[in-house]
């Protein structure tokens, strides 16, 4: 006959794998919305963006969906979600917003970015590899990091001659910039570097 310390000892087990088992049922329920938070939660979510979809518990949704160039994606049951230029989590909303709506009542989602679209820039004149680069994912890159993933300066170069062209509605603007007092910190502000923008570094005349 057991005794009272083995019946506490084997009760005690019991409930440990009771715990154990409520615990991980937590964490599976909640991984869903753990993942897509820690995936790039700022970026902008662009054309030819592609994405890794996932419904907890409905395998038969999950896909892997492109942006296509109007900001739309095709997701199973519900079609077509303009999701182009929000934030993951502010996609994920609008995605639930359409399954909630008489398919799922308490849809758990998952979105994460399998590929970035390509977001290149291009940079011309004296620096050391003139061409075009990318900006990965949701980073952001200052005009002097552009000219440091270029190889930096030529030895006639002029960084206080750099100019930064960038189609906007209405036509091209052309931008001007010291980017030697950039360097030296006497500038208040960085500039951002968007795709499609062209940079050319003037060539010194001394």
């Amino acid at each position: 006959m057991p005794s009272r310390f083995s019946l506490f000892l084997i009760s005690s087990h019991r409930v440990w794998k009771f715990f154990a088992f409520q615990i991980l049922i937590g964490v599976l329920f909640f991984l869903p919305n753990l993942a897509f938070g820690e995936t790039s939660n700022e970026h902008k979510l662009a054309p030819n963006d592609l994405l890794d979809f996932r419904v907890f518990q409905e395998p038969e949704l999950d896909a892997v969906v492109r942006i296509s160039g109007d900001g739309q994606a095709i997701f199973p049951l519900v079609g077509g979600v303009v999701i182009g230029g929000a934030t993951i989590s502010e996609a994920i909303e609008l995605i639930k917003a359409r399954y909630r709506n008489g398919y799922l009542i308490n849809p758990q989602l998952t979105l994460t970015v399998r590929t970035y679209a390509k977001k290149l820039f291009t940079i011309l004149g004296q620096v050391q590899q003139p061409g075009s680069y990318d900006i990965q994912g949701g980073n952001e890159i200052t005009l002097l990091q552009a000219v440091g993933m270029a190889g930096g300066y030529t030895k006639i170069a002029d960084p206080g001659n750099v100019t930064v062209k960038r189609l906007e509605e209405g036509g091209e603007r052309v931008l001007k910039f010291n980017a030697k007092r950039m360097a030296r910190g006497d500038e208040k502000t960085s500039f951002l570097i968007k795709a499609g923008d062209v940079i050319s570094v003037g060539e010194s005349l001394f």
